[in-house]
């Protein structure tokens, strides 16, 4: 796919054998679709118009985002919680969360009347953290800690050690996958009663718990089905274990694409997809192209998705091998979003789009520097959308952050062209570059 926004990145035949497993079964998701259907109810599976236009098959949408905690992680969380013994209840619950487990182990405590404290990092959104302590109330302690999900699960499992409390894992155990499969189950039987079968499934990664049930089921239920995988473009960590021959730790992670920035995958998820790659393909999705179709179904379906639920849909539309008429299913997987962050969002939708560019201009002190820089340069329908001197003590000379909004991608280059021929110094900030990160 070259330089698209999503790419092929790994040969599952690279993947090595791992021990002491045992399979995720569709029989066991069965069982748990019973377990929790007195609590969680199916969620809709929804034809989409404009994305079945714009790829040429059917696409469906499974609308995870409806639960009553914004998410799908409540299916793994209760059908954990629901099995544990008295004695482990008596423990106390411990889990680690980048907000969506976070609340489903919430519900699930209140529901339960069982205590639980929750390990959560510190950058997650407010929106999240507000319905964390909606859903537990004085049942559940919420711990702020950590950079990343990685550093708040690594507090977690510290705490269970200390005081011997019951963990319940976001992604990597076989309960939380097996209660994360009855999506999966829920799919295929929403789409045999339309008297269909999916051609491929998009699923949104970040540790794997969702991929690990949706490939388990699928691989006895409904074999002709292909599982996608997508993951953010800097927390690719499934493909990674995949090329590794195992988990690994990603660096450099960015944890914009909250729900899925997890820089190492559930042993039990790698497992599975290792067992499954005849049918798996993993993508990832540039953050940017997230937040566009993130937009999109904002603007056009009315969806209010998490950065991490439009990840099916980001993974699907740049897909290259989408059988014309065939029938696909992306998992909305969650809602959460804080509307705090819409700003960003649009932000990187622009920049994604090559509709806003930020540049580097240094005027010379001498009268109508500016006025030269608006009437010769900027073109017609260009638009200042921020201009701030970063020479804060003269504010009258200087190198200028200049940031231009385009009306259409195209009027880059004739931008660009006006700039050379300028007798202005001017730097046009790349994403990516070492200058751009550095004042973004």
């Amino acid at each position: 796919m070259g330089e698209r926004s999503v790419r092929t990145l790994y040969n599952c035949h690279m993947a090595q054998e791992l021990t002491n497993w045992t399979p995720v079964t569709a029989a066991e998701i069965q069982h748990a679709q019973a377990r929790i259907s007195a609590v969680i109810a199916p969620t809709p599976l929804q034809y989409c118009p404009r994305l079945s236009e714009q790829v040429g098959a059917e696409v469906y949408l499974k609308r995870e985002d409806l639960q009553d905690v914004r998410s799908y992680k409540i299916r793994g969380a209760y059908n954990s919680i629901v099995q544990l013994n008295e004695e482990e209840r008596a423990a106390g619950i411990v889990a680690a969360s980048a907000g969506n487990h976070a609340q489903g182990v919430a519900y699930a405590c209140r529901s339960l009347e069982i205590k639980g404290r929750i390990f959560v990092p510190a950058p997650t959104p407010k929106q999240k953290l507000n319905r964390i302590k909606v859903h537990g109330g004085d049942w559940v302690e919420v711990v702020l800690t950590g950079k990343n999900f990685d550093e708040a699960s690594a507090a977690a499992h510290e705490y269970v050690e200390e005081t011997g409390a019951t963990m319940i894992e976001p992604f990597n155990a076989r309960n939380t996958v097996i209660g994360q499969g009855t999506v999966a189950a829920e799919i295929v039987s929403q789409l045999s009663s339309r008297g269909k079968t999916a051609d491929s499934i998009f699923v949104p990664v970040g540790g794997g718990g969702l991929l690990g049930g949706t490939l388990s089921y699928v691989a006895s239920m409904s074999p002709e089905t292909r599982v996608i995988g997508v993951e953010p473009q800097t927390a690719a960590s499934m493909q990674a274990a995949l090329n590794n021959g195992g988990p690994i730790t990603v660096q450099g992670m960015d944890p914009f694409v909250d729900g899925a920035a997890v820089a190492r995958v559930g042993e039990v998820n790698y497992a599975i997809a290792k067992d499954n790659w005849d049918r798996l393909t993993m993508v990832a999705a540039n953050e940017g192209a997230v937040c566009t179709e993130l937009l999109e179904l904002y603007q056009n379906e009315g969806i209010i998705a998490e950065t991490a639920g439009a990840l099916s849909v980001t993974g699907m539309v740049e897909f290259d091998s989408i059988v014309p008429g065939s029938a696909n299913v992306c998992i909305i997987s969650g809602g959460n979003n804080d509307v705090l962050r819409y700003s960003e969002i649009v932000e990187r939708d622009l920049v994604h789009r090559g509709l806003k560019h930020y540049f580097l201009v240094n005027f010379p002190q001498e009268p109508g520097q500016l006025r030269g820089f608006v009437n010769d340069v900027l073109g017609e329908d260009d638009d200042i959308a921020r201009f701030e001197y970063l020479k804060k003590n003269n504010r009258d000379f200087g190198t200028a952050l200049v940031g231009i909004e385009l009306t259409d991608s195209k009027n880059l280059e004739p931008l660009l062209r006006r700039m050379r021929d300028s007798s202005l110094k001017i730097q046009h900030l790349v994403p990516g570059t070492p200058e751009y990160d550095f004042l973004f």
